[in-house]
């Protein structure tokens, strides 16, 4: 344990040498997520930070911290950061999307922010009673059997980033996973949705 916290130290007074400028910050936050450090370097990052999460390997600093907010998603490590002031604030697993409906890189900016969104496109149809009868479905091409109706998959705390594609909450099996959205944990998708603002910038690296 000891050498856990040593190990701390040497991180976070590291950290105070590049905090000079919101310039020289924004920089080494930047390296830190796309690839620009060595990969071992991020993961001791994690598992320092880890420490002091919930297990999931999210960390939160935003909150005492201050400064116009843009994020970073990292397809490659399935990690979203969270910067405020071009300061490292938050971090957290994602789920992108899998083969086939792939997240694509790039950059933008939050569209649109909905608490309590649901799907238009994959969901489930119900009987009148809420019974679900055929699930997992995409109403492009799935028939909708008689008797029942669509219910579109709950996608809480969205955040649009591009055409359908946004931040939520879902479920996070470990690998890429989802229909091109980036799932997060409930308890983080909340945090970074109080966060961003329409117009903060999101930057997709491979």
């Amino acid at each position: 344990m000891v050498s856990r916290f040593l190990l701390l130290a040497v991180l976070l007074s590291s950290c105070t040498t590049v905090q000079t400028t919101s310039t020289n910050a924004f920089r080494y936050g930047r390296k830190l997520v796309t690839s620009d450090i060595p990969q071992a370097s991020r993961r001791m990052w994690g598992r320092v930070s880890s420490l002091f999460g919930p297990g999931d390997g999210s960390f939160w600093y935003a909150d005492q911290m201050y400064g116009n907010p843009s994020i970073v998603i990292n397809l490659g490590e399935q990690r979203v950061y969270l910067f405020k002031g071009g300061q490292l604030a938050g971090g957290s697993p994602i789920s992108s999307g899998a083969e086939g409906y792939n997240t694509r890189p790039g950059s933008y900016h939050v569209m649109e922010k909905d608490i309590g969104h649901k799907s238009s496109i994959y969901g489930d149809y119900e009987d009148f009673q809420g019974n679900v009868i055929r699930q997992n479905i995409d109403n492009r091409v799935d028939s909708r059997p008689p008797g029942t109706r669509f219910e579109g998959a709950k996608m809480f705390y969205f955040m649009r980033v591009y055409g359908g594609v946004g931040m939520h909450q879902g479920f996070l099996p470990g690998y890429a996973a989802s229909h091109g959205c980036i799932r997060l944990p409930g308890h983080m998708a909340e945090k970074f949705f109080q966060q961003v603002a329409v117009g903060t910038p999101v930057e997709i690296v491979p």
